[in-house]
């Protein structure tokens, strides 16, 4: 073989190399997400193979609470967050000036209230125990809903902030009890009802279609969020996740896993 031909070849054979490698996409750029257990978590394992299609390497880091994942994201230990709905983001900005926004949309977990104890709210008895999260957004939601079925009133003007300070009227003087919202599975032995985020009662092993007691309609302004820090939004990685959590199979996934109990919400 002669050396022009023997260099051609090794030239032949480095092209097919580049070839084969310009065809799958080198991982440009690895971020880490924080979520919470259940829904949120699966729902990113999904998203990760179709980001790393376009470039994009995903870790995930699950946090046990709504309090640390916006403190990390904040503090740049992670560069994203997926767990909250966007009034809860709108109060933690408020209350901690923490400078994080939204880039897009998720999904709908409409909050539902449970009970181990009795089959319908009209079973509700004077002096029983509710309890609902403890956390300002959350909080205002479950005594909307309990408003939306005529066990308490709220004042006027409370709105999604409302908080067991705003009840007006409670007929059947019931005990509000505010507790972590990932202890409210756990906090059904003991009360009468308790109102319970979607993810959570998920993980717990609750049915959020047949268990409810009553269910918040699918249509309210709790859309969960992705959210970055405010100068990371332009960024381009943060184009190619919006890209990849709303590519059509995602949303696919969504429909045929929790048939109902979680809702599209892009």
């Amino acid at each position: 073989m002669s050396i022009t031909s023997g260099l051609l070849k090794t030239l032949g054979g480095a092209a097919a190399v580049f070839g084969l490698v310009a065809a799958t996409p080198a991982v440009a750029e690895t971020i880490t997400i924080g979520v919470t257990p259940g829904p949120h978590a699966q729902i990113l394992e999904q998203v990760k193979p179709i980001a790393a299609e376009k470039g994009l390497e995903i870790k995930i880091i699950e946090f046990s609470d709504y309090v640390v994942p916006n403190q990390a994201l904040a503090a740049g230990d992670i560069q994203a967050n997926s767990f909250q709905h966007q009034p809860y983001l709108d109060n933690q900005n408020a209350d901690r000036n923490y400078g994080l926004t939204s880039i897009a949309k998720t999904v709908v977990f409409p909050l539902g209230i449970y009970s181990k104890k009795i089959k319908s709210l009209d079973e509700i008895k004077d002096g029983d125990s509710i309890a609902i999260p403890n956390d300002p957004t959350n909080g205002g939601r479950a005594l909307l809903l309990l408003e939306s079925r005529g066990l308490l009133t709220l004042r006027d003007g409370a709105g999604l902030k409302a908080s067991p300070l705003d009840i007006e009227t409670n007929p059947k003087h019931l005990r509000i009890l505010e507790l972590d919202a990932a202890q409210l599975p756990r906090s059904l032995d003991d009360t009468a009802a308790s109102a319970v985020n979607t993810n959570y009662a998920v993980e717990a092993g609750l049915d959020p279609i047949r268990d409810p007691i009553a269910r918040e309609a699918a249509e309210s302004p709790y859309a969960n969020i992705i959210a970055v820090r405010e100068q990371d939004a332009d960024k381009p990685w943060a184009k190619t996740l919006v890209e990849a959590y709303h590519d059509p199979a995602i949303k696919n996934y969504i429909n045929e896993t929790y048939k109902g109990a979680i809702v599209v919400a892009w």
